[in-house]
């Protein structure tokens, strides 16, 4: 049940005239307390949509009572215009809910630089409202879509409490999050500090460490609610625990998702001298071009992922690399490994393992390899 999984949370996902292909692209999200603790994350990108920049003012206040999230466009790079459509929508959400604006998160995503049609948005809330149920997730995960094939929902279940989530993306997934907007909720009973640190920690290693395309997006947004429903306060590291696993579930449906891609790479650093070389090593990687085609042609190219990690400032020695392509060992020492032609590279899931051989740390990236798809998919984005 996604977003409402957890008690204290109705949902609901409508269309209301945004895309003009009639499909859903207006949903909301309602916390019914008796908390209404949130934390949340944000694009990195200098570039910020309207909405973001006004939801990250309300995540500053601790309370988020309600998120309003549209698809079929972006409201970035529109402006003041822009901001003041997103502060109507908050208004608007706060009529009909009964609710302060400055407690209602708003989200969207689509095409940047077209102005929403507020005729049609508004009014929508509305309607909305009146379908919200506590069944409403799956409906609310649905209008978020844009490029997505599928919707994207993840539950954990802890002790008598539960984390549940809904997320959209398709493209543009780099860190600083992915182009996506994901809303987690909770009815355990944590206050907004805890919320902070365990999304925090857990964006860091799975939404943080998406990166299909290299390309950031202007509207990232990662939410966590809780409502206190269960009344149970869980231990903090298995609170933490189930906010990553619903955070990594989802991030993995996000990259199984990507625009036109046919395989999807998990590329894993290990030995490294830092985690910060590792996960630089491992975006390296995941951004060479040369080796997204070559993966898409089925080609195991170790020594284009070789001339990846030597654009890095990571620690390592060139003649102790090793590189592994599904678990062959094509590449040792800096040099030639095992025949590459054991290389099984039919199905979807392409593993590479970098040994930097300096250290103990490691990290994982997923990536996408480069299709003529991708490439379609992008050029007809507009149209």
């Amino acid at each position: 049940m996604s977003v409402t999984a957890a008690q204290g949370f109705t949902a609901a996902g409508i269309a209301a005239g945004i895309k003009e292909n009639g499909n859903p692209d207006l949903a909301l999200v309602v916390n019914q307390g008796p908390r209404l603790a949130a934390a949340g994350v944000f694009t990195a990108n200098r570039v910020k949509a309207a909405p973001v920049l006004w939801s990250q003012q309300v995540v500053k206040g601790g309370q988020v009572s309600a998120v309003v999230l549209n698809s079929g466009g972006a409201n970035a790079c529109t402006g003041p215009e822009g901001f003041a459509d997103t502060h109507a929508t908050a208004e608007k959400a706060a009529e009909v809910l009964g609710h302060s604006a400055g407690e209602i998160a708003i989200a969207s995503t689509g095409l940047i630089g077209v102005r929403l049609p507020m005729d049609k948005l508004l009014p929508g809330l509305e309607k909305a409202a009146a379908g919200l149920s506590a069944h409403g997730g799956e409906k609310a995960a649905i209008a978020i879509k844009t490029t997505d094939t599928v919707h994207k929902t993840a539950v954990v279940q802890g002790e008598g409490w539960t984390v549940g989530g809904m997320a959209k993306g398709a493209g543009m997934l780099a860190p600083g999050l992915a182009t996506m907007l994901v809303v987690l909720t909770t009815d355990a009973d944590i206050d907004t500090p805890g919320l902070d640190t365990a999304l925090r920690a857990a964006t860091r290693t799975t939404f943080d460490r998406v990166d299909s395309d290299g390309c950031m997006s202007t509207n990232d947004t990662v939410l966590l609610l809780a409502s206190g429903a269960s009344g149970i306060t869980p231990a903090a590291d298995a609170f933490a625990e189930a906010v990553r696993s619903v955070c990594d579930d989802l991030a993995r449906q996000l990259i199984g998702d990507a625009e036109g891609a046919s395989k999807d790479i998990r590329i894993e650093v290990i030995n490294a001298a830092t985690e910060d070389d590792a996960v630089e090593v491992g975006r390296s990687i995941a951004r060479n071009n040369l080796l997204k085609c070559a993966l898409h042609g089925e080609d195991p190219n170790w020594g284009r992922v070789l001339s990846a990690i030597g654009t890095t400032s990571a620690a390592f020695d060139p003649d102790k690399l090793n590189v592994a392509i599904n678990g062959v060992w094509v590449c040792r020492n800096g040099s030639v490994g095992d025949d590459r032609d054991l290389v099984d590279m039919r199905y979807r899931e392409v593993r590479i393992t970098a040994d930097l051989a300096e250290g103990s740390e490691t990290a994982v990236i997923w990536a996408n390899d480069l299709t003529a798809d991708y490439v379609h998919e992008n050029s007809a984005y507009s149209s």
